[in-house]
């Protein structure tokens, strides 16, 4: 049976609403009866996490046929409490969800509540998840905007395309996350730059200006320099992003391997083995030790299977920098 550590684990992870942790508690509990020579169980267990997440991730679509290529959408499941960025940082992202949950009481006095935001940062350090947990913690559900299928070579198409994802955001309440923004937020004065673009982009200007629905529209992107000047002005508040230090690398660790963390970790050692490595690299490297200490029926993560995991991550980190 399950150790009582994982049992205190498992309903943790399920008071504070975070089904990844839940997740992944389980999954060592499966390991661990695998382990047990319980093979059916471990197996059963397994299938059952299979099916709820793929159960979590499958949301009926209202869109019309026509727009479900240009929108990925999904029921959010990530919850703030595992979003490890710096406080400061926290406290802006908390301020965009009390102020959307007050946001009658604001209009009583005149005023709106944030809901047009601009993430700023390297890949891999939170702006996505941060759209994720501003729909799971507003009960909203995620609209992801393919941005590249937006943008097409025939004249006046991408500006159509552009106005039915307004009119969307109007009619379906969610937050919608427009990722690698520059694609359609590029500066105009860009030499490289061509008409058919210049129109897309005054496009966008104009409907998020006009835009007064009730959803969240969230734009992200790596490259704030290709960005026009005149987006910022557009967005209620623009957040900046930065890999992570020593201290959130150290949290995030915790956070992911959870009950798979054992207590003879030298965390001199591994922090200084995921230095320079985003949040997504982290969080993946941890995911692979876990992994792999299923398989081997394993029921920690030691620090010599975890540093592997990082180093495999340093070396496509640096390769991918190299390109």
């Amino acid at each position: 049976m399950a150790t009582a550590e994982q049992i205190k684990s498992l309903i943790r992870s399920h008071f504070s609403s975070d089904p990844e942790r839940f997740f992944t508690i389980a999954l060592q509990v499966a390991a661990h009866e695998a382990g047990q020579g319980h093979g059916a169980l471990a197996h059963d267990i397994r299938e059952t996490i299979d099916k709820a997440r793929r159960e979590r991730g499958a949301l009926v679509l209202k869109f019309p046929q026509d727009m479900r290529g240009l929108v990925l959408s999904e029921e959010p499941v990530t919850s703030m409490t595992a979003l490890v960025i710096p406080t400061t940082l926290r406290i802006r992202v908390e301020r965009i969800i009390h102020e959307y949950r007050q946001q009658q009481k604001l209009k009583t006095y005149g005023l709106t509540h944030r809901r047009k935001i601009l993430l700023i940062g390297p890949p891999g350090t939170g702006k996505t998840m941060t759209a994720k947990v501003l729909a799971k913690e507003l009960r909203l559900p995620m609209h992801i905007i393919q941005v590249d299928r937006l943008v097409t070579k025939f004249m006046g198409e991408t500006s159509a395309k552009l106005r039915q994802i307004f009119d969307l955001i109007q009619k379906e309440t969610g937050v919608y996350l427009f990722d690698e923004f520059d694609a359609i937020g590029g500066e105009r004065s860009l030499e490289n730059d061509v008409g058919e673009m210049r129109r897309v982009l005054n496009s966008f200007l104009q409907f998020i200006e006009q835009d007064i629905s009730d959803s969240i529209i969230v734009a992200a992107t790596n490259s704030p320099k290709l960005l026009d000047r005149a987006l910022f002005r557009r967005f209620d508040d623009v957040l900046y992003y930065e890999q992570p230090t020593p201290e959130e690398r150290k949290r995030l660790i915790q956070n992911v391997l959870a009950a798979f963390l054992t207590s003879k970790f030298t965390w001199k050692t591994v922090l200084a083995e995921s230095e320079g490595l985003s949040h997504a690299e982290i969080d993946q490297a941890c995911r692979d030790a876990i992994k792999q200490a299923i398989l081997n029926n394993k029921q920690k993560v030691n620090i010599s299977l975890l540093r592997q995991m990082l180093n495999e991550r340093q070396r496509t980190h640096v390769g991918r920098q190299g390109r």
